[in-house]
C-alpha cells in the first residue's frame, strides 16, 4: 500500500496509527502542505486525490482511497484483526462518538483550509489563534466527559483513539492549556510510550523538517 501523507496532518497521522495498530505495512509518500504553495495543489496529487488533500491510501491492488475516516473504515474491513471497533454494538457506538466529535466538529474548523480562509478575509492572527483554541476546547470538554476512567478511551486502544491522539498533539501545537483534561491526559501518557502510537508520532516522520 502507498500512503499520501504529511508528518503533521492530524488526517493522516489517523491512519499511520490505525496501520500501526494492525500491523500494516505501507510506503509513505511526503505531500507537503506547506512547500511550493502546497503540493496538494498539484494536477499529479490532484490526479490521485481531487479534492488535494491528505491522506490518501493506495490500496495493495492499486484502488484509490480518500478521506481519513473511509479509509480506517476500509481498513478495519479488510484487516478485522487485530480490531479498532470492539463486538458490542454500544461500545462500538460510543467509540465512533468520540471519533465524530473530533472528525466533524473540532479537526475541520481549524484545517489548514478554512485558516487560510480566514487569514485570506483579514482575520488577525490572534484572533485565528484564539479561534483554533476555541473549537479544540469545546470538543474536548465533551470528550473528557464521554471517555473512560481506565486505560485508553475505553480500556484498550481503539478508534476513539485514533482520533485522539493527533487532536491531542494538534492542541499542543496550538497551544491551549490542556490542564483541565486529566482523562485525555491519561490517554495521552498511555499512547506516547505505546510502539504504534511512537511509530505513527508525526516526530518519527520522514518528512518531518530537521
Amino acid at each position: 500500500m502507498d500512503l499520501y501523507t504529511y508528518y503533521r496532518s492530524t488526517s493522516s497521522y489517523r491512519v499511520r496509527i490505525a496501520l500501526a495498530l494492525k500491523g500494516l505495512e505501507a510506503r509513505h509518500i511526503p505531500v507537503n502542505l506547506i512547500q511550493d504553495g502546497g503540493q496538494q495543489h498539484r494536477p499529479e496529487y490532484r490526479a490521485i486525490n481531487p479534492q488535494g488533500r491528505v491522506p490518501s491510501l493506495r490500496t495493495d491492488d492499486g484502488a484509490l482511497l480518500i478521506q481519513s475516516p473511509a479509509i480506517l473504515e476500509y481498513l478495519e474491513e479488510r484487516y478485522p484483526s487485530p480490531a479498532l471497533l470492539p463486538a458490542d454494538l454500544l461500545a462500538r457506538a460510543r467509540q465512533r462518538a468520540v471519533a465524530a466529535v473530533i472528525g466533524c466538529d473540532i479537526h475541520p474548523l481549524h484545517n489548514v483550509a478554512v485558516l487560510n480562509r480566514l487569514r485570506g478575509l483579514k482575520v488577525d492572527e490572534a484572533e485565528v489563534m484564539a479561534w483554533i483554541r476555541h473549537w479544540i476546547a469545546e470538543g474536548f470538554n465533551a470528550i473528557e466527559a464521554l471517555i473512560g476512567d481506565d486505560g485508553f478511551c475505553f480500556g484498550e486502544p481503539g478508534l476513539a483513539d485514533v482520533y485522539l491522539l493527533p487532536q491531542v498533539y494538534a492542541a499542543r501545537r496550538f497551544e491551549l492549556d490542556l490542564s483541565h483534561y486529566p482523562k485525555i491526559a491519561r490517554v495521552e501518557a498511555l499512547a506516547l510510550a505505546h510502539p504504534a502510537f511512537v511509530q505513527a508520532h508525526p516526530d518519527q516522520q520522514a518528512d518531518k523538517p530537521a
